[in-house]
């Protein structure tokens, strides 16, 4: 799988993009920045096999950004002018769409990224147990209101479904609310210590502080276990 990071100034462009990620299985949407100087911040603290880059950026534009980085991951480029194609593929990007984008050209797109030895976004351990080492604590970076917000995974105590955002509830009652399917989030969080309990609710075994055949409680929050849900959650909780 890889991962992928949107850099798109323009929100309708950028919630295009973030779409036809989505419904590729073998592609993990990690983000998306406004600007360059907001992507190198998200490549400083996080590995990202993919880039989807345009080249008409405020401040730093596309191209420049992409020169500065001194091992980039691998770039597609969007852009709704053509006269940059033969300057980018000096660049050796991976490709170049033009805006509007249709999901038939983002597809044969995607199939000339390099898949054989992809970067693990989260490490396979667990590392909030005791005795992992220094700096493997795993995060991930969420959109919320355009800003990239960095959120440790091991304190996300269990994210709800609105629809097309999903809200994730950190401890001191603090909540973010991001623009994803919780069923996108639960993949992206697998082998993590988190169960489905409910279709609108996903949660950090972790933080269960008592549970009932019906409900976890979880900082004082009752969160319910569906009916289709309620074996899986069992048994998961039987493991502990």
């Amino acid at each position: 799988m890889l991962s992928c990071l949107i850099v798109e100034d323009e929100p309708l462009a950028a919630g295009i993009l973030e779409d036809y990620v989505h419904q590729v299985p073998w592609l993990r949407f990690v983000g998306r920045c406004p600007d360059a100087l907001a992507a190198a911040e998200a490549l400083r603290v996080q590995a990202v096999d993919a880039l989807f880059l345009d080249i008409n950026l405020p401040g730093l534009k596309g191209l420049d950004f992409l020169r500065s980085l001194t091992h980039p991951p691998q770039v597609i480029l969007t852009t709704a002018y053509h006269e940059y194609a033969i300057e980018s593929y000096d660049l050796g990007v991976v490709d170049y769409l033009l805006k509007p984008i249709d999901f038939e050209r983002f597809l044969k797109a995607i199939q000339k990224f390099k898949v054989a030895s992809p970067v693990e976004a989260f490490p396979p351990a667990e590392p909030w147990r005791a005795g992992a080492k220094a700096g493997t604590r795993p995060f991930r970076f969420f959109n919320v209101n355009k800003k990239m917000v960095r959120v440790w995974l091991d304190e996300i105590q269990y994210a709800e479904s609105l629809k097309e955002y999903v809200r994730l509830c950190l401890p001191g009652k603090k909540n973010i609310v991001t623009k994803m399917q919780l069923g996108d989030l639960e993949k992206s969080l697998d082998g993590m210590g988190f169960v489905r309990t409910h279709r609108s609710f996903l949660v950090a075994l972790r933080h269960v502080e008592a549970y009932t055949a019906t409900d976890l409680v979880v900082d004082g929050v009752d969160l319910p276990i569906g009916r289709l849900y309620r074996d899986a959650v069992q048994d998961m909780i039987a493991k502990l």
